[in-house]
């Protein structure tokens, strides 16, 4: 209540807090930042080619259009301070671009057949797209999707045949579904690993490296490679 702005990401990713934070814009600015990103560069979801996929985070190149958006907002809320915003905003975008080339350059390292990436649920499709991974997920968007036998057997089909040695559980997600992958797996007798833990809706706890974007990214990338490569 004492917030002279709120920013969200937009795109759906808060469900039905929207209405919400619709709401509160009749008294205040709110801005769905997410939503600044081009439509052209948006994915649609599988279940309804009019909705996009929130997850835009995970691609560097088009979270720079969010920062934007911030610092439009805010200098627009405190004009006074919108040289400092402006200056603080293309700081933080140069690190971002630095984190951008510095994954690309880890990413080499992965042989171009090992790049997949296997998570519980669908949220690395920006990912994917943006740095060459070819992603499948055991659930769809939502991470209250349900998953069956058959979901599981495709996806171990494509472990066995691509000879994928590990796939990746997620912070905000039970490991049951990947488990049974992994079983399924072992059971075809193509032995698969879990690679770590990747942050996909949720960052790291406050106070840790991971609690900021450029660390759950970097923890990431680096969990990704390291497993694969």
């Amino acid at each position: 209540p004492d917030a002279d702005i709120v920013l969200y990401s937009g795109l759906h990713l808060e469900g039905k807090m929207e209405n919400i934070l619709k709401k509160i814009g009749e008294q205040k600015p709110t801005a769905p930042v997410a939503e600044a990103i081009p439509e052209e560069k948006l994915i649609s979801t599988e279940e309804d080619q009019d909705m996009h996929d929130p997850h835009v985070w995970f691609s560097i190149p088009l979270w720079l259009y969010a920062i934007d958006e911030v610092e439009k907002q805010l200098s627009e809320a405190k004009p006074a301070y919108a040289d400092e915003f402006k200056k603080n905003a293309e700081k933080y975008k140069e690190n971002l671009k630095n984190l951008d080339k510095k994954a690309r350059d880890q990413i080499e390292s992965i042989p171009k057949k090992s790049r997949v990436l296997v998570t519980a649920h669908d949220a690395f499709a920006y990912f994917g797209k943006e740095y060459g991974f070819e992603v499948r997920g055991l659930q769809g968007l939502s991470t209250d999707s349900d998953y069956g036998l058959k979901d599981v057997q495709e996806l171990v089909d494509v472990l066995a045949d691509k000879n994928i040695k590990a796939v990746f559980v997620e912070s905000s997600i039970s490991e049951k579904s990947i488990n049974a992958v992994v079983e399924g797996s072992k059971e075809k007798g193509h032995n698969v690993s879990i690679g770590g833990q990747l942050y996909s809706d949720a960052m790291g706890a406050k106070g840790t490296e991971e609690g900021t974007y450029e660390g759950m990214f970097t923890h990431n990338i680096d969990t990704i490679v390291n497993s694969l490569k």
